[in-house]
């Protein structure tokens, strides 16, 4: 059997008409479809790949101590999560590599219920299907009902609708989990850019008591550090669970390259340039929000992330098809599951100038 059976359609394929469409423009395409960075890496970081650019051996699959500290320091500092032990602190080449292998790495398969939200990044569902288990889309625990989930996956602040999960609803996956024998990992690549309210780890204390038993969470440096070309990103929580990661990586030769690790330390040790580019984000997100309301639209959730959900109030392709006339790119919210069809996902990760030149074409 192909493996790529199991899977749908690569979502992005299916627009490309769209894309050919906006591209088309007299003004040039506005991509607002993928969240991936465009603006420069702090000089910071390039000085620490760079430093190690000349280290010929492999490096660890645990990572450098040094990397483990900055990460544990930084989890206290940026958003409270005290009590991680360095120990279950693991490097990830990318946080998609690891959400699409975490089923399977944790020895899921077909007898086994992977609980996804109802409207997901598709990898959520990518994973589950290629440990050959099964996925279930759910918000609620009732929708869940008196099956026992092998693992559960959450995502706060929320891509794509930027929605932000209360410290009450965690506490009671939290102890559904536990009741149930489950793992809970939680999706945390957007907490950095929360705009409206306050967006809290799987392992804030105020969650989980302080017991990480069961819990694994999931960080990503390609926001606010504009690592994504790096594939930066790491996974905390519970010792017993990282050390089992650890040790079927190590085996799968699973290392994040050392210069990486390095420039990870030192973008986890600084806050100035996180700060800094968050608050271009907030600045873009501002520009975008005023000029989408003004054409019409009407923006739920989008609390936090990277991200604006947004609506017509009409089939989500035909919004495309609006917003291709235009110039511009977004993605439609059948990407994310059945739930959304009428929604779409802006981002904000566009230069200064696109972004003016968008809310110019929604005007």
């Amino acid at each position: 059997m192909r493996v790529s059976s199991l899977l749908p359609d690569f979502p992005w394929d299916t627009i490309a008409g769209f894309k050919q469409k906006a591209s088309a423009h007299p003004g040039g395409l506005v991509d607002l479809s993928v969240g991936t960075p465009v603006d420069p890496v702090d000089p910071l970081i390039q000085a620490a790949l760079n430093s190690v650019a000349a280290v010929p051996g492999y490096p660890t699959t645990h990572g450098t101590p040094e990397l483990r500290a900055a990460a544990v320091a930084a989890l206290a500092r940026r958003f409270g999560v005290t009590g991680v032990d360095q120990a279950a602190v693991l490097p990830v080449i990318g946080t998609k590599e690891l959400i699409a292998g975490l089923p399977r790495l944790l020895g899921l398969g077909a007898e086994d219920l992977v609980v996804i939200p109802e409207i997901a990044y598709p990898t959520y569902e990518v994973g589950a299907l290629l440990a050959g288990s099964k996925p279930w889309r759910a918000d609620g625990l009732t929708q869940i009902g008196p099956q026992n989930p092998a693992l559960i996956f959450v995502n706060s602040p929320s891509n794509p609708t930027g929605k932000v999960l209360p410290v009450e609803h965690l506490r009671k996956v939290v102890a559904f989990a536990r009741e149930r024998g489950a793992i809970v990992a939680s999706d945390e690549c957007y907490l950095g850019l929360t705009w409206e309210g306050e967006a809290v780890s799987i392992l804030d204390p105020r969650v989980c008591d302080g017991d990480h038993t069961g819990l694994l969470a999931i960080h990503s440096l390609s926001k606010t550090s504009n690592l994504a070309s790096y594939r930066a990103g790491f996974v905390a929580g519970d010792p017993e669970l990282v050390a089992e990661l650890l040790e079927v990586r190590k085996h799968s030769g699973m290392m994040l390259p050392f210069p990486i690790q390095a420039a990870m330390t030192a973008a986890l040790s600084d806050d100035t340039h996180e700060a800094q580019q968050r608050e271009r984000y907030r600045a873009r997100r501002d520009t975008l929000r005023k000029a989408l309301l003004a054409a019409g639209f009407r923006i739920d959730h989008s609390e936090a992330g990277l991200y604006l959900w947004a609506t017509r109030g009409e089939p989500c392709r035909l919004t495309l098809e609006w917003l291709a006339d235009r110039g511009i790119l977004a993605a439609p919210g059948d990407f994310y599951g059945p739930r959304s069809p009428e929604h779409v996902r802006i981002a904000l990760t566009a230069t200064d100038e696109r972004i003016t030149e968008a809310a110019s074409r929604l005007a």
